[in-house]
C-alpha cells in the first residue's frame, strides 16, 4: 500500500516535521526580547493550541521514522529523505531547549573580554551585545561559567560578532554550524555504516536486509531525537558527536595521529568526546608492529598525547584560557530527574536526612561519584574486550558512551545522542540499537517544545518505551514463525565473541 511504502512514510514525516515547526512560532523555546517581533508570545490559547500541534507533529515523525526504517528505501532516498524532514525546521525559533541563547551570550563574553570560566551571561550588558541572549537564558545557567571547550566558543564568539548578538540572525547562524555538524554526521555514519555492514537476515525488505549504511543513516541521522535536539534545539552536541565520528573514521583508515587530532577538537567542543581516544588507541594498538609493550604503550599513551597536544594549542589560540578544566563538573551540581545516580543519591539522602538528620548533600555527591567509577570501570573493561578482538572497537565506543550517560550525575534526552550514532554505524539492527530505537522515540516526549520538562513529559515517554517494546516482541515473535529462516549466528554484529 502506498502509505506504509518508504514515499508514504518520507510524506508523512515531513508533515509532522512542518506541524512541529510551525507549533513552535508560538510554543518554542522563544527569546525574552526580540527587537525584530518574530519571535514573540501570542497568548496562552495559542501557545496551547501551538503545543498540541507539536506534539501531534512530532508523533507523526516518530511513526513516519519507525515506519521508514522498515520500508525499502535506498541510500540516496533515506538523504533526500533527511532533507525533506529538516528543511521545515530551518527557520523556526530554537526548539527544546533554551540553550542556545547561552552559547550566544558566552559568546558575546568572548568577544567582550569576560572570563566564561568564572561567570555567567548575567555580567552582560542588558543594552549591549548578547543582552537580549542573557536575558533569555534559562534560570540554571544565568550565573554558571561555560562547561564547553575552546573551540566551540571561538565559534559562538564569531556568531555573536559577526551578528551584532541580535537574537533572529544569532539563532539562524548557531542552526548554520548544526546543519554543519548534521552533514559531518552523515559523512562519517555513510563511511562507518560502509564498512561494518548490516547484521541483515532479521525482517524482509526495507534497511533490515539493506546493509550498514542505510541502517546507520536511519538510526543515527533521521532520528527524531537527533532532529529535534540538533537541528531544532541547536545543542553543541552534534558538532562534538560530528567531530568525534570524523576522528574515528580516520583511525580506521589507518591516521590514528589524525583522528586522535580530529578528536581533540572534539574534547574542545565538549569533555564527553575524551572516551573516543581510548578506542582509537585500540585500533593504533593493533596496528603497530613489534613487541606487546610497544603496541600497549602506543595504543595507551599515543592518541592521549595526540588529542592533548590539540587541546592545549587550541586553548592559547583562543585566548580563553585553561578554565575549562575547572568548569567540567558544573552541569553535575543541576539535578535532571532522568539521571539514575542523582536520584538514587537524593533518595538515600533524604532518607537518612529523615532518619538521623544527616546532610543529604554528600550522601548524593557519594551516590554520583560512584556512579561514574562504575561507569569508568565498565568503558575500561569494553576498552579490554576490544583490545582482545572480542568486540568491534567502534561499537566498544558506542555501548561505553551509552554507559556513561545512564551513568552520569546530570543527564538530559539529547546526550544518548552521543552512544546512539557510534552504535548506529555499527550494530544499528543488533539488540543494542533496537534498545536505542526504544529510548530515542520516547526520549523525545521528555522535553516540551517550551524547553520544560512537563511530568506529563516523563508518562508519555514511559508509554512509547511500552508500546515500541511491545512491537518489537510482536517482529520478533512474526520472524520465529515456521517458513521464516532465522539470522545468521555469526552476523550478530553487537554480540561479543568468546574465544
Amino acid at each position: 500500500m502506498w502509505a506504509m511504502s518508504a514515499v508514504g512514510y518520507r510524506r508523512l514525516g515531513a508533515a509532522g516535521s512542518a506541524a512541529v515547526a510551525a507549533g513552535g512560532w508560538a510554543a518554542g523555546t522563544l527569546p525574552s526580547r526580540d527587537p525584530w517581533g518574530i519571535w514573540v508570545p501570542h497568548g496562552p490559547g495559542v501557545t496551547v493550541a501551538a503545543t498540541v500541534l507539536a506534539y501531534l507533529g512530532l508523533t507523526l515523525l516518530v511513526v513516519a521514522w519507525w515506519g521508514y526504517g522498515r520500508a525499502g528505501s535506498s541510500v540516496r532516498h533515506t538523504l533526500v529523505t533527511l532533507g525533506w524532514w529538516v528543511a521545515p525546521m530551518l527557520l523556526a525559533p530554537p526548539l527544546y531547549s533554551a540553550d542556545v541563547y547561552s552559547y550566544i551570550a558566552q559568546g558575546a563574553m568572548v568577544l567582550e573580554g569576560h572570563d566564561v570560566y568564572g561567570a555567567g551571561p548575567s555580567v552582560l550588558d542588558p543594552a549591549g551585545i548578547g543582552g537580549d541572549a542573557a536575558a533569555s537564558v534559562g534560570g540554571h545557567w544565568t550565573d554558571t561559567p561555560a562547561p564547553y571547550g575552546p573551540v566551540f566558543l571561538v565559534l559562538a564568539r564569531a556568531v555573536a560578532g559577526a551578528t551584532g548578538g541580535t537574537i533572529v540572525p544569532a539563532v539562524l547562524a548557531m542552526r548554520l554550524i548544526a546543519l554543519v555538524a548534521l552533514v559531518l554526521i552523515v559523512l562519517a555514519l555513510r563511511r562507518l555504516g560502509r564498512e561494518h555492514g548490516g547484521s541483515g537476515g532479521r525482517g524482509e525488505g526495507g534497511l533490515r536486509d539493506g546493509g550498514g549504511e542505510r541502517g546507520a543513516l536511519w538510526l543515527g541521522a533521521l532520528n527524531p531525537l537527533l532532529l529535534m535536539h540538533v537541528v531544532g534545539g541547536m545543542h553543541n552536541d552534534g558538532l562534538m558527536i560530528a567531530l568525534m565520528l570524523a576522528g574515528v573514521v580516520l583511525a580506521r583508515r589507518g591516521g590514528w595521529i589524525t583522528g586522535s587530532a580530529v578528536v581533540g577538537l572534539a574534547m574542545m567542543v565538549k569533555s564527553p568526546a575524551a572516551v573516543a581516544l581510548l578506542f582509537i588507541g585500540v585500533l593504533a594498538g593493533r596496528a603497530a608492529g613489534g613487541p606487546l609493550a610497544r603496541r600497549v604503550a602506543k595504543g595507551l599513551l599515543g592518541p592521549g598525547l595526540v588529542a592533548g597536544t590539540v587541546a592545549v594549542a587550541a586553548t592559547l589560540l583562543a585566548g580563553t584560557g585553561f578554565g575549562w578544566l575547572r568548569t567540567q563538573s558544573v552541569a553535575g551540581t543541576i539535578h535532571t530527574a532522568l539521571s539514575a545516580t542523582s536520584d538514587l543519591g537524593l533518595a538515600l539522602g533524604g532518607l537518612l536526612h529523615l532518619l538521623l538528620g544527616a546532610d543529604p548533600d554528600p550522601v548524593e555527591a557519594a551516590v554520583q561519584r560512584l556512579g561514574l567509577a562504575a561507569a569508568l570501570a565498565l568503558i575500561g573493561y569494553l576498552a579490554w574486550r576490544s583490545a582482545r578482538g572480542r568486540l568491534d572497537p567502534v561499537h566498544g565506543l558506542g555501548l561505553s558512551l551509552v554507559a556513561l550517560v545512564a551513568l552520569s550525575p546530570m543527564v538530559q534526552p539529547w546526550y544518548l545522542l552521543w552512544g546512539t550514532a557510534v552504535v548506529a554505524a555499527s550494530a544499528w539492527d543488533g539488540r543494542s540499537g533496537r534498545v536505542l530505537l526504544v529510548l530515542s522515540a520516547a526520549l523525545v516526549y521528555e522535553t516540551a517544545p517550551s524547553g520544560r520538562t512537563p511530568a506529563y513529559g516523563f508518562a508519555l515517554a514511559a508509554l512509547v518505551c511500552a508500546a515500541g517494546a511491545l512491537l518489537l516482541r510482536r517482529e520478533a515473535a512474526r520472524a520465529r514463525r515456521p517458513g521464516r529462516l532465522p539470522a545468521p549466528r555469526a552476523a550478530r554484529r553487537d554480540e561479543v565473541r568468546t574465544p
